[in-house]
């Protein structure tokens, strides 16, 4: 009966999506759309020198688990993301950036009157950094930051995915609540380009408050846990409390701007980008173990390989995949990930004639302390009103076997959900 209902529901959405194109195209389309202009405030005569506000909120609408046949069909709304962000340039060597927002917001977390009392998500200080350059294959910059390792996704845009979001759990943001504020470090980084190679390297302090206080979400006992920082080592000296991570990628065709962390998702065939890259993530004496009061190293490390390519009629392919090894210590379970290995990866198709781009992302996580492998499947469609600053996201997401989650207790079991999402990026 729910998988019935997921595919009643999704033909109606793709019909509503259909009629609003058809729409479209049978107004005054033949007249050419105003181009978007960013919001720019000039610091000196040439423009040289500016400060740009940015500002985008994505609006969503998530069923209840497909997969309970005794489920009643619901739909709840939730505001995934409402930000802000300014970026100034206050001469050709010295950048900064500022970025707020809030994240989650739902029917279960509001407060009746607004307040902090009802555990409901405020806003907050997403990164707060400053960088001056120092050579043109040298920046160096320092504060609450988003130039993160392991992957091209772990400094993923979220304005500019082509899949809904990160796919859950998130792997590519494992240090999420674990490390770091919201996937942001506080820290100093290192960043440049020389010629085809980009490059960040960055130098953080793990938080000392963490998702499940870093506890062991495995069934194999691995008598580990992510709190390293918080506990001396035998000669009761502090351990753990610094993160190295890094990531370089080399470009072989077109070469991408890294005036800012966010990483394109999908450029819908405004460039020609391949790339491979390469990345570590380690915390020494992150782990540990009460039993024996040793400190266990963290290490990981990851390839991946993107390509957006521009086709034939104003149409784009799109592709990413990437291997990734985690080591937290044997049979260690992190909120997100645990020591073994995961794969990702993305696939997606822009007709640009229709504005629509049909897209399904994997992932496979195999995991020492669990007992089988979790797998995630998203298939979804994008519609790009106004390219990613106006677009709807539809979109069916499939997880097996993530005991962490609320909606699954067991390896065997599958927690599916239908969504949609507006975004609206100025």
């Amino acid at each position: 009966m729910a998988t019935y209902k997921f595919f009643l529901h999704l033909l109606l959405a793709l019909t509503i999506t259909t009629t609003t194109l058809a729409q479209e195209r049978s107004g005054n389309n033949d007249q050419k759309e105003a181009a978007y202009t960013p919001l720019v405030l000039k610091l000196n005569e040439d423009g040289s020198n500016y400060l740009r506000i940015l500002s985008w909120q994505q609006f969503q609408l998530c069923s209840q688990d497909l997969s309970d046949p005794g489920a009643e069909w619901q739909i709840t709304p939730s505001i995934r993301r409402a930000r802000l962000a300014l970026l100034a340039r206050l001469s050709s060597k010295v950048l900064i950036w500022t970025h707020i927002g809030m994240n989650s917001f739902t029917p279960k977390n509001m407060s009746p009157l607004g307040g902090e009392g009802y555990n409901s998500p405020q806003l907050f200080v997403h990164s707060a950094w400053g960088e001056v350059s120092l050579h043109p294959f040298l920046q160096v910059g320092a504060g609450l930051h988003y130039w993160n390792g392991m992957t091209r996704l772990a400094s993923a845009s979220t304005i500019s995915m082509m899949t809904m979001d990160q796919s859950r759990p998130f792997a590519s943001w494992h240090s999420l609540g674990v490390t770091d504020q919201y996937a942001r470090h506080l820290g100093i980084y290192f960043k440049g380009q020389i010629h085809r190679l980009d490059y960040r390297l960055a130098l953080n302090a793990p938080s000392w408050k963490t998702l499940g206080d870093g506890q062991d979400y495995g069934i194999r006992n691995s008598g580990l846990t992510y709190n390293g920082v918080q506990q001396t080592d035998w000669n009761g000296h502090s351990t753990g409390g610094m993160i190295i991570t890094g990531y370089v990628k080399y470009s072989f065709w077109d070469t991408e701007s890294n005036l800012l962390p966010s990483q394109t998702g999908t450029y819908l065939g405004k460039k020609s980008v391949l790339n491979i890259g390469g990345g570590f993530f380690n915390q020494p004496g992150g782990m540990y173990c009460a039993e024996t009061g040793a400190h266990h190293n963290v290490k990981h490390f990851a390839v991946d390989v993107y390509m957006d390519k521009p086709v034939h009629n104003g149409n784009a392919l799109h592709a990413y995949v990437a291997a990734q090894h985690f080591d937290f210590g044997k049979n260690y379970v992190s909120r997100w990930v645990g020591t073994g290995q995961n794969w990702y990866g993305q696939v997606g198709y822009y007709f640009g004639s229709t504005k629509l781009m049909p897209y399904a992302a994997f992932q496979w996580g195999d995991y020492e302390g669990l007992e089988a492998p979790l797998s995630t499947l998203d298939l979804g469609v994008n519609y790009f009103m106004k390219g990613h600053n106006t677009k709807i996201t539809l979109e069916y997401h499939r997880m097996r076997g993530d005991i962490r989650e609320a909606a699954i207790t067991d390896s065997k079991d599958v927690m599916s959900q239908l969504r949609m999402q507006l975004q609206i990026f100025l």
